[in-house]
């Protein structure tokens, strides 16, 4: 009796899941085809690891048809898209992933960079940065397991710093309208010190809104954003390079001088484009000949070997006195490390050469706070 039940109960239950499906058929389809879709997902993940393009576009598409709401097939799509410089479909790749996920800021975040970036479309790049400004989310931090305050911010902060850069691009793409040049520059300006706001400590956003301040003719402030960019991050040339060049139209030429030679040894040393080389050293000989015409600068020169002759002096006095310094074939100073006739690197001449590139003398022109 026992086993007829079961049999009868067995039956039942298929009997059910047949109606169920029978009368279900797109809902019991399309859990097939995501998992159809998932499997194939999986598949371009695997190819895209591997840096096998082709296959993880052939892959992707399947998995997308079939599963179209995978929002994060459709995101590595786009940037495939972008490597092969198919810059209409990355569009639509990262269209599609933030309509299926809205608050996927990355795919928005790449949407507008390809926009403004690449087709010149600074309307849709704007719109995009907008939403991920204004996208709402519930923070939340667990100590040492998990906080999305931080990606929060950054993306907040990196949004408005691609505002700025865009409104940058739009007041170029202006031509002779000076009204909507200005207008331009003054949103851009507005955006940049809207990142700043949420971090002061981009050298980034401090740089390009020197240069927005720089060209809408403000020296000052476009002089305090250059000297804290260069405090931020002195090994960059860029912000020295800029200092100097406003420097030289200020007319302190001494002051550009010094700007204009650290940023030639920076892009030497990082074995830059030879054209910015080519460009840079052109200005460097144009500030160097103003140096040389200023009548203030026999003056300048002056004091410099003064000092010089000052710390020769003080250096000759000790070294008569010390020799402890010396040892065999090695000579040793608080900066640099003879070796068998090589100067040696040490940490305090790297902390040196990095506290020079750091400091900003000409600030006081721009009474920095």
């Amino acid at each position: 009796m026992r086993k007829i039940l079961s049999a009868l109960f067995s039956i039942f239950v298929i009997a059910v899941i047949v109606v169920a499906v029978y009368f279900n058929q797109q809902f019991c389809l399309k859990q097939v085809n995501k998992v159809k879709g998932m499997y194939y997902v999986h598949k371009g993940d695997k190819a895209y690891r591997n840096l096998e393009m082709q296959q993880a576009i052939r892959f992707y598409n399947r998995g997308v048809k079939l599963f179209p709401g995978h929002y994060g097939a459709w995101y590595n799509l786009g940037n495939i898209y972008v490597a092969y410089e198919d810059y209409q479909s990355a569009l639509n790749a990262y269209a599609q992933a933030f309509n299926h996920n809205p608050r996927m800021m990355i795919a928005r975040m790449n949407y507008g960079l390809v926009s403004s970036q690449m087709l010149g479309d600074f309307d849709s790049a704007l719109e995009q940065y907008q939403k991920i400004i204004k996208t709402k989310r519930k923070l939340l931090s667990i100590p040492y397991v998990f906080n999305n305050k931080i990606s929060y911010k950054e993306n907040k902060a990196i949004a408005y710093y691609n505002m700025g850069v865009t409104y940058r691009l739009k007041s170029l793409y202006a031509h002779d309208n000076y009204e909507k040049q200005r207008k331009y520059m003054s949103k851009a300006i507005r955006a940049y010190e809207k990142s700043i706001e949420i971090y002061p400590d981009s050298y980034d956003a401090q740089y390009n809104l020197g240069v927005a301040y720089h060209t809408i003719g403000d020296y000052e402030r476009a002089g305090q954003c250059y000297c804290k960019a260069i405090h931020l991050s002195p090994m960059n040339y860029e912000a020295h390079y800029n200092l100097a060049v406003l420097l030289r139209r200020m007319r302190h030429y001494n002051e550009a001088y010094d700007e204009i030679d650290k940023a030639t040894a920076l892009i030497t040393a990082l074995d830059e484009n030879p054209a910015i080389q080519e460009y840079v050293v052109t200005v460097f000989n144009e500030i160097t000949r103003n140096v040389y015409q200023n009548p203030e600068y026999r003056q300048y020169l002056k004091r410099i070997l003064e000092e010089e002759k000052r710390k020769t002096a003080q250096e000759i006095a000790k070294g008569s006195k010390d020799t402890k310094g010396k040892k065999d074939n090695v000579s040793v100073s608080s900066e640099i490390r003879l070796v068998n006739g090589k100067v040696v690197a040490t940490d305090e001449l790297d902390s040196a050469v990095l506290e020079n590139f750091g400091q900003c003398p000409s600030s006081t022109y721009f009474d920095l706070k």
